[in-house]
């Protein structure tokens, strides 16, 4: 019988292949919804969380399971999969989009933590989602036999009453100040924390990034990783997970798991601009919108920001992905020009939906219309911190003058 007694062999061209087409898969999934997305949208901002039937929307199509690995049914992914699925549900709303990256990021790096925690929250539910609060300083821990004290109360914790689970960030109390600062990120489960309901928000009002406060409880040793262990290469859960994906840097690469949804809002904008210009006449002299040069104008610069900031982000995945493959550990000056070039992909996106926002006059404002959310949402993702290019161009501009980084994730 052909074939009896051959031993099986893994084609990596083969393998390659099937990443491609399942890549390819869960970006038309994510395209697919957004009609039914942008029908929704109102209704999300009212809810100020995802609507159920979203959720399952998601969970069905298993866009959160993209970048888990597969042992435990994922994908496993290259990292630029976040991109580009953040990109299509950016179309339809932002507040998904950002719900969407955020989740499934977790599963990723949840993939880093020793195989105990992965065992404990994927073995009773692989589907399970996990929030975080990456605020180091909202919180305080202590050393304890077998593990640590945590407490602190944390801000823009995304997604949260959708989550069994919560990665909180906090900074590990010490007695001796010659041990320095040492950030740690916590696993807990929803018993050891309290959702604050606090999310009222000009912008990404959809994602629920409520706050959680832990009063005082006890992490064990296996539930909690450093920060410095995420720093690139090797971590506690190599062992199982020996994917380069899950040697990726984390925090130097923090941008781009949400920069996709900047860049979805941003090309949804220009779309709904265009298809206005082609119909629409000027309300005081009639003129078709579509053959003013200053709209076509204002159609190239938008464009051009749009598409830079797609391939910055994309190249810049995509160049990690493959340095990790390479067995390459980043150095301080490539972690901090991915800080910086994240940063400004996301405001030019933000000065892509400005300029179409001005453009439009004063039938942008109404609230029957998706620009005004467009707008909001555009400025609330460039008010993350990850997107603060102040920030990110000082420490890129530090590490290029000989200088030590101030970025204590790094």
């Amino acid at each position: 019988m052909a074939g009896v007694g051959r031993k099986p062999t893994t084609d990596p061209s083969t393998e390659e292949d099937r990443d491609e087409r399942i890549h390819a898969t869960m970006v038309a999934r994510a395209k697919a919804l957004i009609p039914q997305l942008r029908d929704r949208a109102a209704r999300t901002e009212e809810l100020r969380r995802l609507p159920p039937e979203t959720e399952r929307d998601l969970h069905e199509a298993d866009l959160f399971r993209i970048v888990q690995p597969k042992r435990v049914g994922g994908s496993e992914l290259d990292y630029v999969a976040l991109v580009d699925c953040a990109e299509q549900l950016g179309k339809g709303d932002a507040s998904v989009a950002w719900n969407f990256a955020n989740l499934a990021s977790h599963h990723w790096m949840l993939a880093m933590f020793d195989r105990r925690a992965q065992d404990l929250v994927w073995g009773q539910d692989p589907n399970v989602l996990i929030a975080s609060s990456f605020i180091f300083p909202a919180g305080r821990a202590r050393r304890v036999d077998g593990g640590y004290r945590l407490r602190g109360s944390w801000p823009f914790s995304s997604g949260v009453a959708s989550c069994e689970w919560n990665m909180l960030g906090s900074v590990v109390a010490s007695d001796d100040e010659a041990d320095g600062i040492e950030y740690r990120i916590f696993l807990l489960p929803r018993k050891d924390y309290r959702i604050l309901d606090t999310w009222n928000a000009a912008g990404l009002r959809g994602t629920g990034s409520n706050d959680v406060e832990v009063r005082d409880a006890f992490v064990a040793q296996s539930l909690s990783v450093a920060v410095s262990d995420l720093a690139g290469g090797s971590t506690p859960g190599s062992v199982v997970n020996p994917n380069p994906l899950y040697t990726l840097p984390v925090f130097s690469l923090f941008p781009f798991v949400l920069s996709g949804v900047a860049l979805g809002n941003a090309q949804a904008c220009l779309d709904d601009y265009v298809d206005t210009a082609r119909h629409r006449a000027s309300t005081y002299n009639r003129a078709k919108l579509g053959d003013l040069q200053s709209t076509q104008i204002k159609i190239a610069e938008a464009s051009a920001k749009i598409d830079a900031a797609r391939l910055i982000m994309r190249s810049s995945c995509i160049d990690a992905m493959e340095a990790a493959r390479g067995g390459q550990i980043p150095d301080m000056a490539v972690k901090t020009k991915s800080r910086r070039d994240g940063a400004h992909s996301v405001n030019i996106c933000t000065e892509a939906v400005s300029l179409l926002f001005a453009a439009s006059g004063a039938r942008g404002l109404f609230t029957s219309g998706a620009l005004q959310r467009q707008f909001r949402d555009a400025h609330a993702i460039n008010s993350h911190i990850a997107f603060n290019f102040d920030a990110a161009g000082t420490n890129y501009g530090r590490i290029a003058l000989g200088l030590p980084s101030e970025n204590l994730t790094l």
